[in-house]
């Protein structure tokens, strides 16, 4: 097949398919090997570069999708959906870290770490489709287990959790207390911040609940 055709047949199935293809898929439906499908899709990548154009196709796991440059996301973003812009906390960016970096922990384990209730928090990142219930852990009462989702990994930017920066390293002193090698320039939100962003999470998420028993 023509190296020309085939980027415009790959182009065709992303944008009709407007969600991640898998490599699979891909490769059997242009009946292509996988080194081959691969040089095409980094052709492509580098023509949509070099040419400016305002979209791009990424990697998300073992699968590609067509989407619009993150650079224009503050154009897009009022057009194509009007309601209230995202807005991460400090806390459900510090539950959201732990998830990244234990694939498939559970509530009691977040909360054991974050040491403050997680509860509204965890109903947020939801809500908006950063984590998911993975299954049940094999301990007492069959907790739900959660990770991050692949419009995690678009969101930030990274193919796999493969490519999350390393965390600080750490050693223990005379005491057994955890002394910090690498610290990060930018500081951590103080506790009471912290429990108290998740107080307001919380209580917007049961109001959200009242507001639904009302319209029902």
């Amino acid at each position: 097949m023509e190296i020309e055709k085939a980027k415009a047949i790959i182009e065709a199935i992303l944008f009709a398919c407007g969600r991640e293809v898998e490599r699979k898929e891909l490769m059997a439906a242009l009946e292509l090997s996988e080194e081959d499908l691969l040089a095409i899709i980094e052709s492509m990548q580098q023509d949509y570069e070099a040419q400016n154009r305002g979209i791009e196709i990424i990697k998300v796991q073992d699968a590609f999708q067509l989407t619009t440059k993150k650079d224009f996301y503050e154009y897009i973003y009022p057009i194509f959906d009007k309601r209230s812009k995202p807005n991460l906390s400090n806390a459900a960016l510090e539950t959201l870290s732990i998830i990244a970096y234990n694939p498939k922990i559970t509530r009691a384990e977040i909360e054991s770490i974050r040491g403050v209730n997680s509860d509204g928090t965890m109903y947020k990142l939801l809500e908006y489709n950063l984590i998911e219930n993975v299954g049940k852990a094999d301990l007492p009462g069959k907790p739900s287990m959660y990770s991050v989702t692949k419009d995690f990994l678009r969101m930030f930017g990274i193919t796999s959790l493969e490519e999350l920066p390393e965390l600080p390293k750490y050693k223990l002193d005379e005491n057994r207390q955890i002394v910090i090698d690498d610290i990060l320039e930018a500081p951590m939100p103080e506790r009471d911040d912290v429990e108290q962003e998740e107080q307001e999470t919380q209580k917007e998420h049961e109001n959200q609940k009242e507001e639904i028993k009302e319209n029902e």
